[in-house]
């Protein structure tokens, strides 16, 4: 089968990891049969660099005619970068923000689990990790904060910044429905994350969200304010199946989350819409500390590339397959520096690609 594949490398470690992921899918296309036929197109910082801003039309066009995006990091640092010396909407990130809604992806999902040879990296004790833990995040990814008015001015000498959340309830139902959807092929188990004690429009997701769940009498739902899934999250993980909420506090969560696998590094993400055409890329920004140090773990990308696989391919033994061989080369003791501990192999960006890429 061949399938056209949009590569955005980014900025920073982005086309390291990239490069890493793309040496796993065409170790699948030679196994399987399969052809992958890829285009490079800019976004982020680059892209501000060659066109001006941070994502074109022609590269949200040539997205769009792709059968998946494949995506590793956009941004720089904040503090020291040229790319944030402009006003927000032309900042590296507003790309992201743009494909996003162009693509019209609403549905964020983030798998985090830990792995049996990870559990040494897990930042948590023992006794709270217990047999280890498995669960997704299930975020919206258009609407809340990120997309609402931002404005900064200056009223009676003084300055003042204001950023809207809006929701409506269409918004809510589809993110909700996606969520119990994996939830029935999961443990049956949703918890609904909001602020429905101070925020109105916390109070409407929790409205939406028991609706939907009517449609879903298997599926138990469980409602829990944000700050305290915080505290849960370390307190214990396990508890955890689908994790439904909005665009910042899933942001927020799905770092947290990301730490107790034991790195950031290890976390994959899917974004995805109605339809098939979906953007896969690590839950990690672009690390511009350690680019082109050859250091970067790109697991998560190439677990990106599996979800890819999966939802927007339908092409889950081939999933299941680099899935496998990110376990079979962490049980070999192979590790990049994030998750190195005594007694394992530690091996570069480039290396940990070609480990996955032969076990495959």
């Amino acid at each position: 089968m061949d399938f056209r594949v949009a590569l955005i490398p980014g900025d920073g470690i982005g086309p390291e990891i990239v490069a890493e992921a793309r040496k796993v899918l065409d170790a699948v296309a030679v196994k399987y049969g399969h052809r992958f036929t890829y285009e490079t197109l800019l976004m982020g910082g680059c892209s501000i660099d060659a066109c001006g801003v941070p994502l074109t039309e022609e590269a949200v066009a040539a997205a769009k005619a792709s059968d998946a995006v494949l995506l590793g990091a956009v941004g720089g640092d904040v503090g020291n970068s040229r790319w944030y010396s402009v006003a927000p909407g032309l900042r590296p990130e507003a790309g992201l923000l743009k494909i996003r809604k162009e693509l019209e992806l609403f549905a964020n999902i983030r798998p985090a689990y830990l792995y049996e040879e990870l559990k040494a990296a897990c930042p948590l004790r023992d006794e709270i990790i217990g047999e280890g833990f498995d669960m997704v995040i299930m975020r919206e990814l258009t609407g809340g904060l990120y997309f609402g008015v931002h404005e900064t001015k200056e009223e009676d000498g003084l300055r003042k910044a204001t950023d809207v959340l809006n929701y409506n309830e269409e918004e809510i139902r589809r993110i909700a429905v996606k969520g119990f959807e994996v939830a029935m092929k999961r443990r049956k188990n949703v918890i609904s994350v909001d602020k429905a004690n101070v925020l109105d429009s916390s109070r409407l997701w929790r409205k939406v969200v028991e609706e939907v769940a009517a449609d879903y009498p298997e599926v138990k739902l469980t409602h829990m304010l944000v700050d305290n899934c915080a505290m849960q999250l370390v307190k214990d993980p396990a508890q955890f199946d689908v994790i439904l909420t909005e665009n910042m506090f899933g942001d927020i969560l799905s770092d947290e989350a990301s730490m107790v696998t034991g790195s950031i590094g290890m976390l994959s993400s899917a974004s995805l819409g109605a339809g098939k055409l979906g953007l896969y890329e690590p839950s990690h920004g672009s690390a511009p500390d350690i680019a082109g140090q050859g250091i970067a773990n790109p697991i998560a990308t190439v677990l990106s590339a599996a979800m890819m696989l999966r939802y927007s391919f339908d092409l889950d033994r081939e999933a299941d397959a680099v899935e496998a061989a990110v376990r079979q080369v962490l049980k070999e003791g192979w590790r990049t520096c994030d998750i190195y501990s005594e007694g394992t192999k530690k091996v570069g960006t480039a290396e940990m690609g070609d480990l996955i890429a032969a076990r495959v």
